[in-house]
């Protein structure tokens, strides 16, 4: 207390920062000092000392309207403790404050630090000719949450990547994890699967050539074999394939009455592949397989197919039963033959029916039943 009346006789002016801190000290408005660390006295006459304090730890960045006063009025105090980074029209700076991501400067940037909140260092990176970011950078930037000026891109495996700077395709990038510079410049990836794939085209309407309405399901299987041609040849080559194989197909069936499709329906696929397989090849896609999966018949005509088929299915079992039926009477035929050129075989014949009898009846009185098999018996012992 007795310290700060002696302070104010004598018109001066005691303050202290703190390790963390630095001051702006101004007199009469006019910037006098940057104070550091420890106890300062300075003249206070008619109050004229002002003192602004900065926390330098948490608010490492300098943002004041007083830097350019400072620069311009006391350089050498401003170079002592604020550090100034700068960035040219086609380059980007990695700040690093302890050997840690900090900041990243755009092209044309400038960053204002207090000195004494590092050590400070910054890597400045050319980007004229290449957006892209080394891997272990951007490792480091994504772990530090820096990605304020970095588009990321990932490859999964299986596919390709596509790069396109500014809409100009300038590179096919492996399956990874990539970062681009977003500086003034604009880097996308589009990713093609490889691996191979299924369209399908189903409730497709066909005319036939006895114009009859029919409907069919295909289904192809596919692979991109040069991602760079199927992107560039065509706005979508998914599309574009599901509408050859619309093409092909109606061009091809439209030709064909329902009876010939019918008949060739397993087979009818192979007439419109090799026209989609060489149309789909010139824009970078093998097409390996093309299958017919259903014909779809209308109501009505289903009835009638029906129909026909039912009749068709009753001729032939009409016809297999005449042939059994003749067969049956031809063998009756030579069975009849042979007894009657042997009469000891028409005799078993009858013993082979009673014995069949007699197994369903008690008792059975036969009257000379066996008397001529035994009188034929005898003669063909004598003979």
């Amino acid at each position: 207390m007795l310290m700060k009346i002696l302070d104010e006789l004598m018109g001066r002016m005691r303050f202290r920062v703190q390790e963390n801190q630095r001051a702006i000290v101004f007199q009469n408005g006019k910037l006098l000092s940057i104070a550091g660390p420890g106890e300062h006295v300075l003249p206070n006459w008619r109050k004229s000392l002002e003192v602004v304090p900065y926390d330098i730890i948490t608010g490492a960045v300098f943002k004041s309207p007083y830097e350019k006063p400072l620069f311009d009025k006391l350089p050498d105090v401003a170079a002592k403790h604020l550090s100034v980074f700068r960035t040219g029209c086609t380059e980007v700076a990695v700040i690093e404050r302890d050997g840690r991501p900090f900041d990243v400067l755009p092209p044309d940037s400038k960053l204002t630090v207090w000195a004494d909140a590092g050590p400070w260092s910054a890597t400045h990176i050319d980007i004229s000719t290449d957006l892209r970011i080394d891997p272990d950078l951007l490792r480091r930037l994504v772990l530090a949450g820096k990605m304020n000026i970095i588009t990321g891109a990932t490859v999964a495996e299986g596919h390709a990547g596509l790069l396109f700077i500014d809409g100009v395709y300038v590179e096919t990038l492996e399956p990874g994890v990539y970062g681009f510079w977003k500086a003034g410049r604009t880097a996308t990836v589009k990713q093609i699967d490889l691996k191979r794939q299924s369209v399908d085209v189903t409730g497709q309407e066909v005319l036939t050539k006895d114009r009859v309405t029919i409907r069919i399901n295909l289904a192809a299987e596919y692979r991109v074999t040069d991602p760079v041609l199927a992107v560039s040849a065509v706005k979508d080559f998914s599309d574009s394939l599901y509408r050859a194989l619309q093409f092909a197909f109606r061009k091809t069936l439209g030709a064909l009455s329902l009876d010939q499709i019918l008949e060739k329906k397993v087979t009818i696929d192979e007439e419109a592949a090799g026209k989609v397989k060489a149309d789909m090849a010139a824009i970078g896609v093998e097409v390996l397989d093309i299958a017919l999966k259903d014909v779809v018949l209308p109501g009505e005509m289903r009835e009638i197919l029906n129909q026909v088929v039912a009749a068709e299915k009753q001729a032939e079992a009409n016809v297999i039963r005449r042939r059994e039926e003749t067969n049956a009477t031809r063998s009756l035929l030579n069975t009849a033959k042979v007894m009657a050129e042997n009469p000891v075989m028409l005799r078993l014949k009858e013993l082979e029916a009673l014995e069949a009898i007699a197994d369903r009846v008690e008792r059975l009185t036969i009257h000379n039943g066996t008397g001529g098999l035994m009188n034929d018996i005898v003669k063909l012992r004598d003979e």
